[in-house]
């Protein structure tokens, strides 16, 4: 089984979104771009993003887009001449490239594995990650500058859906199997996080990542309905070696469960061997894996929990100290380990979290909890 292709993403109500000011002057959407010249008269000073405007052409001759900013929209180039003769600027779609480096929204699972029936290769994910590749070897500073757009694209569209959210993140290795009690039990914190009313975000990779935003998937359903998924999925336990038979057995339980409950993934293709999973409604991808990681942690105003992990999850615990400590972004956050023997004896990074924190408000902040069905208890504590 493979997923569809993705439909488009309604344009959100701008009361949700951050900046309203500035935000109230993108256009994202053609029910969008019609609703504004149907209201305002005028595209004078908007900012139109990845929008097909090739059947606009009327409108685009006839209306006033003084100062405005088309970002990869398709137009008849009758329509491009006029507007950028107003003294509009038109960047215009980069043909030949798997990914939108102008889009307006997050990426959708079935839109990131779409083609999935011909074999992972074929999906625009790893397509785009074959692009990555390419153009990072033959340093060209054009690719370099697509993947700066691409990516301020998609943090914009991340600003856009957690507005307002109570984000809690999930950090952990992407080594942990299906099919395994820690997998079950990353996923139980996902769902537990959900119905509290929280947003989980991860990094939307494989392993522990896809267990917390599976748990979340799973939130509206009855509890059931997560052991069976998870008993489903543990038919491939990793992706490795077959992305291709790893990512169908997610989809097979999204098509028996439709609509599950929402959360955020936000993986790279700086680690391109690791695929996304197909549990996160919205996903964030990034070129840039530091302006990835700094993003997940920034957003995760209500917490993180740290799993059980390795090298990447001892950096990600530091990565969030450090604001803490300092409180550059205000208010310490809560910081919640998991497995006191992992963090105390195998990888002891809570003496050191404990020592920095002595003395300072983000002593208050953090917890150090036994077993993961403790975790979710623990933010909810610290968060208060």
């Amino acid at each position: 089984m493979h997923p569809t292709p993705a439909q488009p993403h309604p344009a959100q109500p701008r009361s949700a979104q951050p900046n309203r000011a500035a935000r109230d002057r993108e256009i994202e959407s053609l029910a969008e771009f019609d609703e504004v010249v149907a209201a305002q008269g005028t595209l004078a000073q908007y900012r139109v993003q990845a929008v097909d405007l090739t059947d606009r052409t009327d409108v685009l001759l006839t209306t006033d887009t003084t100062g405005a900013v088309f970002l990869g929209c398709p137009m008849s180039a009758e329509a491009a001449a006029r507007v950028g003769a107003t003294g509009a600027l038109v960047f215009p779609p980069v043909p030949d490239l798997p990914f939108d480096p102008y889009r307006a929204f997050a990426y959708t699972p079935a839109e990131l594995f779409d083609s999935l029936g011909e074999g992972y290769e074929a999906t625009p994910d790893a397509r785009s990650y074959a692009w990555f590749q390419q153009t990072k070897a033959d340093g060209d500073i054009f690719a370099s500058m697509l993947r700066s757009i691409h990516d301020d694209a998609v943090s914009d569209a991340l600003d856009e859906i957690l507005a307002g959210a109570r984000v809690v993140g999930v950090m952990g290795g992407h080594a942990m199997a299906r099919g395994t009690e820690e997998y079950a039990g990353a996923a139980r914190l996902g769902r537990d996080l959900a119905r509290a009313g929280f947003t989980v975000a991860t990094g939307g990779g494989p392993g522990a990542m896809e267990a917390a935003n599976l748990g979340a998937y799973a939130a509206p359903f009855d509890d059931g309905m997560l052991e069976e998924a998870c008993r489903l999925l543990a038919k491939a336990p990793s992706f490795r070696p077959s992305v291709t038979d790893w990512a169908r057995a997610a989809f097979e339980v999204r098509e028996r469960w439709p609509d599950g409950g929402r959360s955020v993934g936000i993986p790279t293709w700086f680690y391109g061997h690791e695929p996304p999973n197909a549990f996160a409604a919205h996903i964030a991808k990034y070129f840039a894996n530091a302006t990835r990681e700094d993003g997940l942690l920034a957003r995760s105003n209500a917490g993180v929990v740290f799993l059980p992990g390795a090298a990447g999850t001892v950096q990600e615990i530091f990565d969030n100290a450090t604001p803490n400590y300092y409180e550059s972004r205000g208010e310490p956050t809560p910081m919640v380990l998991v497995n006191r023997a992992h963090w105390t004896e195998r990888l002891p990074a809570w003496p050191l979290l404990t020592s920095l924190a002595r003395e300072r408000s983000m002593a208050s902040r953090i917890a150090l909890v036994d077993r993961i069905d403790q975790a979710s208890a623990a933010v909810k504590r610290l968060s208060a």
